[in-house]
């Protein structure tokens, strides 16, 4: 009998999902200064040269605008599919 996997929590992760492309879709107070145009003109959270989302603290590896975070973000839910699947991709890539 295999034994369950432990919890994925936000808290021991790797921040996978703050590698992702995340477009502002609602108004949900995001500082400007953490957004930016895509080429087809939509609002997006600005992303650092090597990919991270500009909002990730990189000490702590959590959100400095989590209040305040995109509809994108508050829907990816942690420990779904989606979060299973950047966090096997980020450990096969690390």
């Amino acid at each position: 009998m295999n034994a369950p996997s432990p919890a994925v929590t936000c808290d021991d992760c790797a921040a996978a999902c703050c590698k992702l492309e995340v477009v502002c879709l609602t108004e949900t107070g995001v500082p400007r200064h953490f957004t930016a145009r895509d080429a087809w003109g939509a609002v997006v959270m600005e992303r650092l040269d090597d990919g991270w989302c500009a909002a990730l603290d990189r000490d702590s590896l959590l959100c400095r605008i989590y209040e305040q975070r995109p509809l994108l973000c508050r829907e990816f839910e942690m420990g779904g599919p989606d979060c299973l699947a950047e966090r096997e991709a980020a450990w096969h890539n690390s």
